[in-house]
């Protein structure tokens, strides 16, 4: 799995996070923090990504219970692990997306 969009996300969501409890930004070690990545973009291709891999993992699963021959079953097993494993972190990523959403809207101006 492609991590690069996830760091880039984290990167961005910890400099809007010190922008908006006032503090420098620190510098960042990645090129995620130049501003030339669009977070709706990053998140809209995490998506993308997990629904490629849910797929993916759905049409082996079906192809297995169809009696392919060339649909070994370990291959079936760890596709739909991945599958499970990246929807499960794209779980985690939008509650923390919420909850830093509900921080924001209950910050006091």
């Amino acid at each position: 799995m492609d991590t690069k969009g996830i760091d880039q996300m984290l990167s961005m969501m910890r400099a809007t996070a010190a922008q908006a409890s006032g503090r420098a930004q620190a510098p960042a070690s990645s090129s995620a923090s130049s501003g030339s990545v669009d977070f709706a973009q990053v998140l809209q291709n995490s998506i993308q990504q997990v629904n490629q891999t849910q797929q993916e993992a759905e049409s082996l699963s079906a192809n297995f219970a169809a009696g392919d021959t060339k649909a070994d079953l370990h291959e079936v097993m760890l596709s739909l692990q991945k599958a499970d494993l990246s929807f499960q972190e794209m779980v985690q990523v939008r509650n923390k997306l919420v909850s830093a959403y509900n921080d924001v809207m209950n910050m006091q101006v």
